[in-house]
C-alpha cells in the first residue's frame, strides 16, 4: 500500500521531471547567421546577440527570447503589386502639389531592425509608424514641389529630400529601424485626359525651348560673324595707319635731306626742283628752247640720242 510519504515523492519527482523537460525544451536556442536575438528577462531586454550559434537561457518564465531578422525589408507606399506589377494605387498615392495639381506617387523604402529592444518595446507596430512616415515625407516634399518637377527632372531631388525627411522622422520615433534607402516608383498624372492635356503643354514647352536654342545659335552667330568683321576692319585700320605713318616718315625724311641740300647749295638745289615738278607734271614733253623773238633755236637732238641705245639693245641700231 503507498503511504502518504512516497505519494509526496512522487508528485516531487514529477515536478523535478517536468522542470527538467521545461529547461530541457526551453533553456536553449539557435541563433541563424541572417538573425538576431533579444534575450528578455522578465519582460526587460537583457541583452542582444548577434553572434550566430547554439545559446543558453533560463527556462521560460524567467527568460525568453525574441529572434528578429536582420535582413532588408522593403516597404510599399502607395500602391499595391501583384506579381512584380502595380495593381492599384491606394489613397495614399493621391496627393497635391505646390501648384495645386493632382498627381499620383508612389515609393518603396527600404529598412532594417537595428535596434531589437525598441523595436519591440517601444512601439505596438513599428512598420505602421514606418508606413505613416513615409507618406507624411513624400506628401510633405510633394506638397512643395511644382508637378514638371515631379513629372520631369526633379524626381531624383525630390526623392533625396524624401528620404531626408523620413530619416528625421524615424531617428526621432526611436523604434528600432534604419531607414536604407527611399526609392520613388511612379509619378503619374490621375487620368488619361490631364495626361494628354499635360503632355501637349510639355511639348509645346519643348518647342518653344528649342526655338530659343535656335534663335540663340542664331545670334551668336551674327556676333561671331560682326566680331570677325569688326576685327578685319581694325586690322586694315591698323595696316593703313601702319603705312600712311612710315610714308609720312620717309616724307620728313627726304624734306629733311632736300633741305640740307638746299642750305647748301640754295641756287642749284631751286633749279632741280623746277625741273623735277616740270618733269613730274608734265611727263614725256618735248622741250623747246626759244630766243628773245620767240623762234625756236636749233638744239642738239636728245631725245633720238636718248632712243638709240634702246633700238641698239633691239638689235636695229647702225
Amino acid at each position: 500500500m503507498i503511504t502518504i510519504k512516497q505519494m509526496i515523492i512522487g508528485f516531487i519527482s514529477i515536478i523535478g521531471i517536468g522542470i527538467l523537460a521545461l529547461f530541457l525544451a526551453t533553456g536553449w536556442y539557435i541563433v541563424d547567421e541572417s538573425e538576431q536575438a533579444a534575450l528578455i528577462t522578465f519582460g526587460k531586454v537583457e541583452e542582444t546577440v548577434v553572434e550566430p550559434g547554439l545559446k543558453f537561457k533560463l527556462p521560460w518564465p524567467i527568460q525568453r527570447v525574441e529572434i528578429l531578422s536582420r535582413q532588408t525589408y522593403s516597404l510599399r507606399v502607395g500602391y499595391e503589386e501583384n506579381d512584380g506589377e502595380v495593381t492599384n494605387y491606394t489613397d495614399e498615392a493621391k496627393m497635391i502639389t505646390g501648384d495645386e495639381n493632382i498627381l499620383l506617387a508612389d515609393l518603396i523604402v527600404q529598412y532594417r531592425i537595428t535596434n531589437p529592444e525598441e523595436y519591440l518595446f517601444n512601439s505596438n507596430d513599428p512598420q505602421e509608424m514606418l508606413f505613416n512616415a513615409t507618406s507624411a515625407s513624400l506628401r510633405g516634399v510633394i506638397g512643395s514641389s511644382r508637378i514638371d518637377d515631379a513629372l520631369t527632372d526633379q524626381r531624383p531631388e525630390i526623392e533625396a529630400r524624401v528620404r531626408e525627411y523620413l530619416l528625421e522622422l524615424i531617428d526621432s520615433y526611436n523604434i528600432g529601424i534604419t531607414v536604407m534607402d527611399v526609392k520613388l516608383q511612379n509619378v503619374e498624372l490621375p487620368n488619361d485626359e490631364v495626361r494628354r492635356a499635360f503632355t501637349e503643354v510639355t511639348d509645346a514647352r519643348e518647342e518653344r525651348l528649342t526655338k530659343i536654342n535656335e534663335a540663340n545659335r542664331y545670334r551668336n552667330q551674327l556676333i561671331n560673324e560682326a566680331e570677325g568683321e569688326k576685327d578685319a576692319i581694325i586690322s586694315r585700320a591698323e595696316g593703313t595707319r601702319t603705312e600712311r605713318v612710315e610714308l609720312a616718315r620717309g616724307d620728313v625724311s627726304k624734306f629733311t635731306a632736300l633741305y640740307d641740300e638746299y642750305i647748301s647749295s640754295p641756287e642749284v638745289t631751286r633749279q632741280r626742283l623746277v625741273l623735277e615738278t616740270i618733269e613730274n607734271v608734265l611727263p614725256g614733253t618735248e622741250i623747246y628752247i626759244m630766243d628773245s623773238n620767240n623762234d625756236s633755236v636749233s638744239y642738239l637732238p636728245i631725245r633720238p640720242l636718248e632712243r638709240r641705245p634702246e633700238t641698239a639693245e633691239g638689235g636695229t641700231s647702225q
